[in-house]
C-alpha cells in the first residue's frame, strides 16, 4: 500500500485543525438559535458541548500519538473490535462531515445572496418548505469544485492555505470583541434567557447543533499520517485544536450579545452580522460578513480534505473497494476517495437551504456516535497492549470514558421522540435511513476485499507502526 509524505508542521496542524471547526453559520444563524434558546442556551450551551468534546477528545489524543495514521479512527476502531466497528466508526464521522459538506453547498451560495438577492429568484424547486434557484445551486456547485481542485494539489497547498485564512479569522474576530466588549452593556446579555423559559432545559437543546459546530477537530487525528513531528504533539494539537476553535466561537457570540441586545438579535436572518450594524458599527458588520465567509472557507476546505483520508483508510482496510485506495503520485493525495467526496457533497447539497438543519441534527448524532467508540476503543487497546506508548498518555482513562460516555447518550437522546434533542420525524429519520443504507451497500461492494485482520491491519498500520505492535505483542506473550 502507498504511503502519504509527512509535511505539516505542528502549527499549521493545530491550525487545519481548528479551523476546519470554524465553520460559517455560527455567526448568522445564532439570531435563531437566540430566539428558541435565548442567548445564554447557546452560549452556555457552547460551553457545556466543548466540555464534553474535550472529553472526548482525549481518547483520540492518546490514540493518535500511538497510531498516526492516515483515517485515525478507523484505524483504532478496527485494532480495538475489528471490521464492522472500524467500517462503523469510518462511516460514522464520513456522514458527519458530509453533512457539513452538503451544508457548505448551499451556505456558500446563500451568503452570495444577502449581497445580491437576485441569486436566490428564478427558476428552481422547492425541498423542505425553501425555494432553491438553479442559480444558487450552480453557484454552491461551483464552489464545491473550486474546493475539490485545491485539495486535489494536496495538504501542502490546503494547510498554507488555511494558515492565511485563519489569521484574517483571528483579526476579524479581535476587531468584534474588542468593540463588543467596549462598546456594548452587560444589560444586553443579562438575563440571558427569556422569560419563562427553562434556563436548563435550553442550554441541553443546544448542545447537540454545538457538537455539529465543533466537529471538524478529528482532522487533526485522520491527517496523522502527513503530520511531520512527535507523535505526543499530535495529541496535543487534538485538544489544542478544540479549545482554540470553541474560545473564538463563544468570545464572539457573547460580544455580539454585549454590543446589541440579544432580544433583538435574535429577530434578525443574519444575527451578528446586522447585530453590528444595527449597534452602529456597519464596518464590524461587513468584518462578521467576512468571518462568516472565511470560516465557510476553512471548514469547507479541512473537511474536504479529511474526508477521503476516512475513505482512504477504509479502503486499506479492504472495508470499501480498492479503488479508492489509489494515490496520486504527483500530489500525494487519495485522488479517487477525493472524487467520490466530491459526489456526495453534491450529490446531497441539492437539497438546498430547507435541509441546513438536518445536516447539522444529523452531524451531531454521528460525530457523538463516532466518540464513544473511539474513546471504548482505548479502552480495549489499552487491556490488549498495556505498555503501547506513543508520548501523549492519560494518566487515568475515566475523562475519556465518561466524555464516550456522555457522546453515547446524547446519540441515544436524539432517536428517542419525546427529546428535547430528538431528530425531525420524519425526514431527518429519512435522511439517517439513507446514509445507513449507503453504508450497507458500500460494505457490501467491498466485501470481496474484506481481507484477515492482520493482513488489514499491516495496509492500515503501515510497515514501522505494523512491526512495533507485532514486536509489542511478541513480548506481551513472553511475559505471560
Amino acid at each position: 500500500m502507498q504511503n502519504l509524505s509527512r509535511h505539516i508542521s505542528f502549527p499549521r496542524l493545530l491550525i487545519l485543525g481548528a479551523s476546519s471547526v470554524i465553520g460559517s453559520s455560527w455567526i448568522y444563524t445564532n439570531g435563531i438559535f437566540f430566539d428558541k434558546y435565548g442567548a445564554g442556551g447557546e452560549i452556555f450551551g457552547f460551553m457545556l458541548a466543548t466540555f464534553i468534546t474535550v472529553l472526548a477528545s482525549l481518547s483520540f489524543a492518546e490514540l493518535s500519538s500511538i497510531f498516526p495514521r492516515s483515517g485515525g479512527p478507523v484505524v483504532y476502531s478496527y485494532l480495538a473490535f475489528g471490521k464492522r466497528w472500524g467500517f462503523a466508526t469510518g462511516w460514522a464521522i464520513l456522514g458527519a462531515y458530509l453533512s457539513a459538506l452538503s451544508f457548505y453547498v448551499t451556505a456558500s451560495s446563500m451568503l452570495l445572496a444577502t449581497l445580491i438577492p437576485q441569486i436566490s429568484a428564478g427558476p428552481g424547486y422547492t425541498i423542505a418548505g425553501a425555494h432553491v434557484s438553479l442559480l444558487e445551486l450552480a453557484i454552491g456547485v461551483a464552489f464545491t469544485l473550486f474546493i475539490f481542485a485545491l485539495n486535489v494539489r494536496g495538504t501542502k497547498l490546503t494547510a498554507g492555505v488555511q494558515a492565511v485564512l485563519f489569521i484574517g479569522l483571528i483579526i476579524l474576530g479581535a476587531l468584534l470583541i474588542v468593540t463588543g466588549f467596549t462598546q456594548g452593556s452587560v444589560h444586553n446579555f443579562w438575563p440571558a434567557f427569556a422569560a419563562g423559559s427553562d434556563p436548563w432545559a435550553n442550554v441541553v437543546r443546544f448542545v447537540l447543533p454545538a457538537m455539529t459546530f465543533l466537529t471538524g477537530w478529528e482532522v487533526v487525528t485522520i491527517l496523522a499520517e502527513e503530520a511531520a513531528m512527535p507523535p505526543r504533539k499530535i495529541g496535543k494539537a487534538v485538544v489544542g485544536a478544540i479549545l482554540l476553535a470553541a474560545s473564538y466561537y463563544i468570545v464572539v457570540l457573547l460580544a455580539s450579545a454585549w454590543v446589541y441586545p440579544w432580544e433583538k438579535t435574535a429577530t434578525f436572518s443574519m444575527g451578528s452580522i446586522t447585530a453590528f450594524t444595527a449597534a452602529g458599527f456597519p464596518l464590524l458588520g461587513t468584518a462578521a460578513y467576512l468571518i462568516a465567509f472565511l470560516g465557510l472557507l476553512t471548514s469547507f476546505i479541512g473537511l474536504f480534505t479529511a474526508a477521503p483520508r476516512l475513505i482512504l483508510s477504509l479502503a486499506r482496510a479492504g472495508l470499501l473497494p480498492p479503488q479508492f485506495a489509489k494515490i496520486n503520485e504527483k500530489h500525494n493525495t487519495p485522488v479517487n476517495a477525493t472524487v467520490l467526496v466530491l459526489v456526495f457533497a453534491v450529490g446531497f447539497g441539492w437539497l438546498g437551504k430547507g435541509a441546513m438543519t438536518y445536516f447539522l441534527d444529523l452531524g451531531g448524532f454521528f460525530v457523538a456516535m463516532a466518540w464513544a467508540i473511539t474513546a471504548a476503543a482505548l479502552w480495549r487497546i489499552r487491556r490488549t497492549y498495556p505498555t503501547l506508548n506513543g508520548g501523549f498518555r492519560l494518566k487515568h482513562l475515566w475523562p475519556s470514558l465518561l466524555g464516550g460516555l456522555l457522546a453515547i447518550l446524547i446519540a441515544g437522546a436524539t432517536l428517542y421522540p419525546k427529546s428535547p434533542v430528538a431528530l425531525a420525524w420524519p425526514t431527518e429519520y429519512i435522511m439517517l435511513a439513507v446514509w445507513l443504507g449507503l453504508g450497507l451497500l458500500f460494505y457490501w461492494l467491498g466485501r470481496r476485499e474484506h481481507q484477515p485482520q492482520d493482513v488489514a491491519l499491516h495496509h492500515l498500520l503501515g510497515e514501522q507502526e505494523f512491526t512495533r505492535l507485532t514486536a509489542v505483542k511478541q513480548r506481551q506473550d513472553k511475559g505471560d
